[in-house]
């Protein structure tokens, strides 16, 4: 059983403040610090260049794979850390088109993130083979998977309104029509039950800065099938996804299986940041989180509700078709959200009425939740948001 209360205290969260962000950037595990520092000091330091062997440093992109990949359902041997998740959508998605020549569809819905369909609008267009980004309401994205899709490149949570797709159904609807799936867990992974191997998903990526907290530019993961890991080739040929890198060949040939889907060299400082969280992740039991999660977000759009009548609900009223956020919609949703991270509730605003809310269940619980509540409510009854100073637009929203 997962023991909460241990959980959070694992991290390091300013006196005073509810946390609601980490859907965006999860906090710092209290012994990240020290784990980087050992890291550097005793490895980097004293080791140099032969961490490499020493320390493993090369194997650690598989070893935190696995770790990540318990919690996403995914068969051992898997998952692949490294790059960035732009990086992992763009291998993805050119290797999926590959394995579906005859096909020039990719389909998607609006509410992916942004930064996915960017790297599919560029594929396409360096591929210049005459490829169609399709782009559908998420509410029809079923009846649009017909046979002339080549891949679903599909977000489960709704980024903006936490609007969770049913990935197992439209993975079965998309390889009855003879196409391949991928999923972007970054907002699912340490936030909802994911079952990759269970649903039979042919790719998947994520980040890990967010619900996993691995911290600011932690690396990203990529998943593929263990019916496909041989025999995608990735469009990104790095030198470590070689077979034997060191043998320094000037023509480039495929690892085995997942071990193709490296590219550059492994961050290792961050993945010392990402280990440390991971080391509390791996003492958790993923239904037993989603139980929590569902039981507090509910309890947000309760309280929300009953208090400010001035903020309408974006997210599913049922949890089972919600991921672990809640967002409500507001004409004046910016400043009121620096309003209230004013107040001590840091959550975050997306154009352009969504003010969001992540939950967290490691280190957020019911009591959070209700001053949540008490110090949104204040803000909004007193018009806070209204001093011109909230209306300031930051770099980041």
């Amino acid at each position: 059983m997962t023991d909460f209360a241990w959980t959070k205290a694992q991290f390091h969260l300013p006196e005073g403040m509810v946390y609601l962000d980490g859907n965006s950037l999860g906090p710092l595990p209290v012994h990240a610090a020290d784990h980087v520092s050992s890291m550097m000091r005793d490895e980097w330091g004293d080791m140099l260049i032969t961490g490499w062997n020493k320390a493993g440093w090369m194997a650690k992109s598989k070893s935190l794979g696995d770790r990540i990949g318990r919690l996403i359902g995914a068969e051992t041997g898997q998952v692949m850390i490294g790059d960035t998740l732009s990086i992992k959508v763009y291998q993805a998605l050119a290797s999926a088109l590959a394995l579906r020549p005859g096909r020039r569809v990719i389909l998607s819905d609006k509410g992916n993130f942004p930064s996915d369909l960017y790297m599919a609008q560029g594929l396409i267009k360096s591929l210049g083979a005459g490829h169609e980004l399709r782009v559908v309401a998420p509410e029809d994205i079923y009846d649009a998977i017909t046979d002339d899709v080549a891949v679903t490149l599909i977000t489960e949570v709704d980024y903006r309104t936490g609007r969770r797709h049913n990935m197992a159904d439209l993975t079965q609807r998309a390889h009855d029509m003879g196409a391949l799936t991928i999923w972007d867990l970054a907002h699912s992974a340490g936030a909802v039950d994911v079952d990759l191997a269970g649903v039979g998903a042919d790719f998947a990526v994520g980040c890990s800065y967010k619900y996993l907290n691995g911290g600011p530019g932690a690396p990203a993961f990529i998943y593929v099938k263990p019916a496909l890991a041989d025999h995608v080739e990735p469009a990104l040929s790095g030198w470590l996804g070689h077979i034997a890198p060191f043998d320094f060949d000037l023509e480039y040939r495929s690892g085995a299986g997942i071990d193709r889907m490296r590219v550059g060299t492994p961050p290792v400082i961050a993945m010392a940041s990402l280990a440390a969280a991971l080391d509390i992740w791996d003492q958790v039991n993923m239904t037993e989180v989603r139980v929590k999660s569902c039981a507090l977000t509910q309890q947000f759009i309760d309280g929300i509700e009953a208090t400010c009548p001035m903020l309408t609900l974006a997210s599913p009223r049922d949890p089972a078709q919600r991921g672990s956020q809640v967002s409500f919609r507001f004409d004046h949703g910016y400043a009121a959200m620096q309003a209230c991270i004013a107040a001590g509730v840091v959550g975050d605003f997306r154009a352009p009425d969504i003010m969001r809310f992540g939950f967290t269940p490691l280190f957020i619980d019911a009591s959070d939740v209700d001053e949540a509540i008490k110090r949104i409510a204040h803000v909004m009854h007193a018009r806070l948001w209204d001093d011109p100073k909230y209306s300031v637009r930051n770099t980041v929203t």
